[in-house]
């Protein structure tokens, strides 16, 4: 605790969430009006945000890990002299288990089982396979690939974790073994790659980053798992792929369009797992972001650098 205590305000404020006021105060600040606050702590939505911000306020947290409609309207730009922070890691840990769980149950034809009302021993034995000696492409290896990786490695997978930088992924339970590739190399890595899982935020330079012509350069036997947003792949390409048998199947928590709408080919194909995003569910979210805002909060009183600080340049 500083000697003055930092004032920073929860917004929206009626009523301010019990996990988030601890938060703030476990983590050396006081609660405080908006007009008096040197941060806000954001738990709605962009559409709710204020306008304007008072010019004391020098840090925003915001509730979400993916913040692209952040960005729509202009609200990050409209203040310069603001740092913003996204949510990111904080969530990892769920839905890195959620895409292990559609990745397992692609690879060993669980819905083909879920699916059958008789005993269809030899016809599903060719299908049923295992992720043991496969080669796992991570697409965005941030909080949720670093959460993964140590979830896969057990399982006898290798790893290539994609990042911007390529400087190799590193943390717990991450052995040295995992292969870091950076983003602008990452077409030389389909034909080595037995699946991938897309972890990566949505930019402009992600859009449609799984096309047809990566998906095309995967095995048959190929699944692509998205926990990231809809739009980082082509899903008329994902479909016509999945019809044709190009690739195993599709494991999707998140779709383009989004809501996926009833009628969709998705919804039938037999090849495609999909989750209504609920990778990271309420009751598990809210205390994920109560600990990350506590942590950022530490590092706000004393002064030190704050986690998933997000560049404008970047729009994450």
């Amino acid at each position: 605790m500083t000697e003055t205590a930092v004032p920073i305000a929860i917004g929206p404020t009626q009523p301010a969430p019990t996990l988030l006021e601890k938060a703030v105060t476990e983590g050396g600040a006081t609660l405080s009006d908006l007009a008096d606050a040197r941060a806000l702590i954001w738990a709605g939505g962009p559409g709710e945000f204020p306008e304007r911000l008072p010019d004391s306020v020098e840090w925003v947290q915001l509730p979400a890990a993916g913040v692209e409609d952040w960005f729509t309207g202009g609200l990050i730009a409209r203040h310069p002299n603001v740092r913003f922070t996204s949510a990111a890691g904080a969530f990892a840990a769920s839905v890195a288990e959620h895409a292990l769980m559609m990745l397992l149950a692609g690879v060993r034809y669980l819905p083909e089982h879920l699916r059958a009302g008789s005993w269809r021993q030899q016809d599903f034995f060719p299908h049923v396979g295992t992720l043991r000696g496969k080669t796992v492409t991570i697409v965005g290896a941030g909080g949720i690939g670093r959460a993964l990786i140590p979830m896969l490695v057990p399982l006898g997978a290798h790893i290539i974790a994609v990042n911007r930088s390529g400087r190799p992924v590193t943390g717990p339970g991450i052995p040295p073994t995992v292969e870091t590739i950076s983003a602008e190399h990452v077409s030389k890595v389909w034909p080595r790659t037995d699946h991938v899982v897309v972890a990566a935020p949505a930019t402009a330079d992600t859009q449609h980053l799984i096309s047809a012509d990566v998906l095309a350069r995967l095995k048959p036997s190929s699944w692509v798992i998205n926990v990231a947003r809809g739009s980082l792949v082509d899903t008329d390409a994902l479909v016509a792929a999945l019809a044709s048998g190009a690739i195993g199947g599709a494991g999707l928590d998140v779709t383009d369009p989004e809501p996926l709408p009833d009628g969709h080919p998705l919804w039938v194909l037999p090849n495609a797992i999909v989750t209504p995003h609920d990778s990271n569910p309420p009751q598990l979210r809210f205390a994920a972001f109560a600990d990350h805002v506590e942590a950022n909060v530490i590092r706000f009183v004393e002064g030190r650098k704050l986690l998933a600080l997000i560049d404008p340049a970047r729009g994450y």
